[in-house]
Parts: C-alpha cells; sequence; structure tokens
C-alpha cells in the first residue's frame, strides 16, 4: 500500500511549486494580488442591519420574535469587503451553523479567504487583455 500525500493547495504551496518548476511567464502572483488590495473592512449582518438603521437607510422584513432572539442569527454571518487599487470591491461571507463555535476572529479569516478567491479571475482576465492586446 502507497502512502500518498495531498497537495498543498494554499497559495504558498502552490507559489512555492511554480517557482520550482521554473515557470517565468507572466503571471498573477500571490503577492500581486496581496498589493492590489488597499483596504479591508468586516462586519456581521447584525452590525450592518443597526447602521443601517441609525442611517436610516435599512430595508427588511422581518418577523421578530420575542425580543428579537432570531436576530441574534445574524451575529453568525461575518461579512468582508476588499477595496482593490483600481477602487473595484469584492466581498466574501462566513456563515457560522452554531452559535457556540462562532469566533469573530476565525470569521473574518474565511470571510477574507472567500473574498480573495474571487480577485483571481480578475486579475487572471486583466492580465490576459493585456497580454492579447501586446500581441495585436
Amino acid at each position: 500500500m502507497h502512502n500518498i500525500q495531498s497537495p498543498r493547495i494554499d497559495d504558498a504551496g502552490i507559489e512555492a511549486e511554480i517557482q520550482a518548476k521554473g515557470k517565468t511567464a507572466p503571471r498573477v502572483t500571490p503577492a500581486a494580488l496581496q498589493a492590489n488590495i488597499v483596504s479591508e473592512h468586516y462586519f456581521t449582518a447584525r452590525d450592518g442591519r443597526r447602521g443601517a438603521i441609525q442611517d436610516g437607510t435599512y430595508a427588511g422584513r422581518e418577523r421578530p420574535t420575542f425580543g428579537e432572539a432570531d436576530l441574534v442569527q445574524l451575529d453568525l454571518l461575518t461579512f468582508c469587503v476588499l477595496m482593490l487599487r483600481n477602487g473595484f470591491m469584492v466581498t466574501g461571507e462566513s456563515a457560522c451553523a452554531s452559535p457556540e463555535n462562532f469566533d469573530a476572529e476565525i470569521g473574518r479569516k474565511v470571510a477574507r479567504q472567500n473574498a480573495v478567491s474571487k480577485i483571481w479571475p480578475l486579475l487572471g482576465f486583466a492580465l490576459k487583455q493585456k497580454l492579447h492586446e501586446a500581441a495585436e
């Protein structure tokens, strides 16, 4: 029986493999991706609801239970908004099923990871467009 190890699929592991294999053509790197992020913002759905109510911009349809106990679930949904250099924004979210497992720091990390995963195709498209235009 052979013991096959799973390949590393995190950004650092993939980057190390690309470099080890001598791949030098233009590409999007983790460093380039991170350099495109100019600001990041985190909040829960309840934070967003609260802020919208305070600003007078809230629009929602609710059937609150006694003491708004149902709204506690909004604390378990974390959002991350990443602003990119050109002003475009991407979002990520993290929802926790069990309140006992909720951890704000972990929620922010997962939400950020989900937002970052949306940047890769955007930067890939931009690079491909640049290469295409240079070849014309």
